[in-house]
């Protein structure tokens, strides 16, 4: 079997050069025995020899050719030289077709007529031959429809050719390009950073095989820096939570109580911010699989939780919705959007529908909102709107980031949009 693609191209051209052969004479013979139409080409090589017979004819010898010449369906009679000046290349009564073909595809290899092979009198199609300097042999009543042996000839191969190419191409394009490019753009699209089997099939040619093997081993190659850079922040936090344990301890012996609060206080902030870059380095989301869940369910129980302790959040949508997601991971971005909605609002709706083949949750709040100018810097790890979240429980600006992540990991979408509460509406859009 072949394997590039160079190769794969000259077997489909001289597939097609061959199918154009068997086709293109096949279809020529038909038409030439299926069909009695007589041909250009022929009857001016008969009129060429009628006329070169009649050149070496005394007078009543030519009348004796004249005559049986003429037992025929056509007309040939004699006219002298100057019957030339009344040739015209042009018919207003010629279809557009013959012209077309006439100019396109010339006959080669006959004896040209006088005049050309469009010659016309008085709008209808002759063919003269010379027979002296003083004569001409004139066809005249020319049959309304006439073969083109060499249009035939040439016409029937170009088009065989043509469409064979056509078609060749195009399915050599799907199998052995499109399709494989496509699997390796679908692939891409639902891939992700973790370690894990070859995302992209290797299997094709050369070519497609080489740039599917190129893939993998950039994915090989991000996987294991990712995983040494998370193995390595991972290691670091978690060191630092002995040293931390320690000063919590030799903190609360303080004996000046203001020194001691201020000290407990930055431990407790310097523990959340390692809890929060914990969290947010945990890729479980990437490796857990999609199920088939009541998402409506979920996003009730998130509601519920935050109801039990205090909050006004409530669900707004159907009662049940069974679609594929990943329960933990979107139960762990909702309530990430809702933990920030509360935090900056009083009143939060969570709300789930189906929009455009999309499932679409929506979280809303009335809190102060996030500007426009921020809104593509806060998906950012560790960035932080202080003029419109600030406050000493604001985070650390990993919230938002993990729920990104997630969607992505959904192959959805996360947008910001202005509340109908009066503070900012965060949409989730997941494929249904």
């Amino acid at each position: 079997m072949i394997s590039t693609i160079h190769g794969q191209i000259t077997a489909v051209i001289f597939a097609c050069l061959v199918i154009a052969f068997i086709i293109g004479s096949t279809l020529e013979s038909w038409v030439s025995d299926d069909y009695s139409t007589p041909d250009l080409e022929g009857m001016s090589s008969r009129v060429s020899t009628i006329a070169s017979v009649l050149a070496t004819a005394t007078p009543a010898e030519r009348s004796t050719v004249l005559a049986a010449a003429n037992r025929g369906a056509y007309r040939l009679v004699l006219r002298p030289s100057s019957y030339s000046e009344r040739f015209t290349t042009s018919s207003p009564d010629e279809p557009f077709i013959q012209v077309a073909i006439d100019r396109l595809l010339p006959p080669e290899d006959r004896p040209v007529p006088v005049g050309g092979w469009r010659t016309f009198v008085d709008g209808k199609r002759v063919l003269a031959a010379k027979v002296d300097d003083d004569t001409l042999l004139v066809m005249e009543l020319l049959p309304e429809s006439f073969l083109r042996n060499d249009a035939l000839r040439f016409g029937s191969n170009y088009l065989v050719a043509t469409v064979t190419l056509v078609i060749l191409f195009s399915v050599f394009a799907v199998w052995a390009i499109t399709r494989p490019l496509r699997g390796i753009a679908s692939a891409a699209m639902k891939a992700d950073i973790s370690v894990g089997p070859a995302l992209f099939e290797e299997r094709g040619s050369v070519e497609i095989v080489a740039l599917a093997r190129a893939l993998n081993g950039m994915q090989r190659r991000i996987s294991t820096m990712v995983e040494s850079r998370t193995r390595m922040l991972r290691g670091i936090s978690h060191d630092l939570r002995t040293p931390l344990t320690r000063l919590r301890l030799r903190a609360e012996r303080v004996g000046e109580e203001d020194v001691r609060d201020a000290l407990l206080t930055d431990i407790e902030r310097i523990d959340h911010l390692l809890k929060e870059s914990l969290s947010y380095l945990r890729d479980n989301h990437q490796r857990e699989a999609r199920q088939r869940v009541d998402l409506a369910s979920v996003l009730q129980t998130v509601c519920d939780e935050f109801a039990d302790m205090g909050h006004d959040v409530r669900y707004r949508g159907p009662a049940r919705m069974v679609t594929s997601f990943k329960p933990l991971a979107l139960t762990r971005a909702v309530t990430n959007l809702c933990e920030n909605a509360v935090k900056f609002g009083t009143h939060v709706e969570v709300e789930l529908r189906i929009g455009d083949g999309m499932t679409i949750i929506d979280v809303m709040d009335d809190g102060p909102g996030i500007p426009e100018e921020y809104r593509s810097r806060v998906l950012e790890p560790f960035f932080k709107v202080d003029a419109a979240r600030g406050g000493a429980d604001a985070g650390f600006g990993l919230g938002l980031s993990i729920v990104a992540e997630i969607i992505q990991a959904h192959n959805g979408k996360l947008a910001f949009l202005d509340s109908s509460l009066g503070g900012l509406t965060v949409r989730l859009e997941m494929p249904f």
